[in-house]
């Protein structure tokens, strides 16, 4: 305090590109007269006892600092933390490219493409082995009500990323062009249709496995009709009676008593005896 007391008050000057160059010089002397001090050192192979005391001075410098941590209040990720993060991570994409020197290009041998795969299958194979097993759980209607809605998520916020554009006005000449781009197109495919496919017939080669599948839809198509039948069977399906069919029916029914019984052919015989009876009768 009393060191800030006595220092009056001073003029900023700018920091200019000499003063700069100076700064750079004295960091170079600073880091070569470092390295001058240091003497020649005897190189010492590591032995197992040396990895075994760095391994146990990393787990003991690992459980000091989670004990020396207090405990913390979580917060909850606010849209404006998410916010900031992007734009953090925008401006680090942006620095990093601008930090990117001049590179030059080396084209892809068929060696680097061999190599490539090898190294994607690689990865694959040891991805897959680290994998333990799994426990497939179902598909609920909840869980398919939540895809859904994450799905109208994403599509709103997308379409509210998107930036207005401009409308341009439907001309006649635009109106023009697109019927012509569309008569062109039927035409060209017209034309290709009738020299490819029409007045052709498709020949398909009667191999004996597509009379073999040909028999067995038969029996199949054999079996169920009557499979159909055998269920129906029995079973009569119910009709309107109306005056006419009931005429029908009974003068059906009484052609067959007739002809059954022989009716018509003593009705003939009777008629015939009574023609014979009135002609008797007349020369008599």
């Amino acid at each position: 305090v009393s060191y800030k007391e006595s220092v009056g008050m001073g003029t900023p000057t700018p920091v200019t590109p000499e003063m700069e160059r100076v700064k750079r010089n004295q960091e170079i002397c600073s880091s070569v007269l470092y390295k001058e001090n240091i003497g020649k050192a005897t190189p010492t192979p590591v032995t197992p006892e040396m990895e075994r005391v760095k391994r146990n001075q990393e787990i003991i410098s690992s459980v000091l600092y989670k004990e020396n941590v207090g405990k913390v209040t979580p917060t909850p990720i606010t849209p404006e933390m998410e916010r900031a993060k992007r734009n953090q991570e925008i401006i680090s994409s942006v620095l990093y490219k601008e930090n990117l020197g001049r590179a030059t290009p080396t084209p892809i041998t068929p060696e680097m493409e061999r190599v490539k795969r090898n190294q994607e299958q690689i990865s694959s194979v040891g991805y897959k082995e680290g994998l333990g097993k799994a426990t497939p759980t179902p598909v609920t209607p909840e869980m398919e009500r939540v895809k859904r809605n994450q799905e109208h998520i994403s599509s709103v916020l997308y379409k509210e990323h998107l930036a207005k554009g401009t409308p341009t006005p439907m001309t006649p000449e635009m109106e023009r062009a697109k019927r012509n781009q569309e008569n062109i197109s039927s035409v060209l495919y017209s034309d290709s249709f009738r020299k490819q496919v029409q007045g052709k017939a498709a020949y398909v080669l009667d191999t004996p496995e597509m009379r073999r599948v040909r028999e067995t839809q038969k029996h199949i198509s054999t079996v169920k009709y009557h499979e159909d039948f055998e269920k129906s069977k029995g079973s009569f399906t119910p009709v309107v009676t109306d005056p006419i069919t009931e005429r029908v029916k009974k003068n059906m029914q009484d052609f067959s008593d007739i002809s059954y019984r022989g009716i018509q052919r003593r009705v003939v015989e009777m008629e015939r005896k009574r023609v014979d009876q009135d002609q008797e009768n007349l020369t008599g």
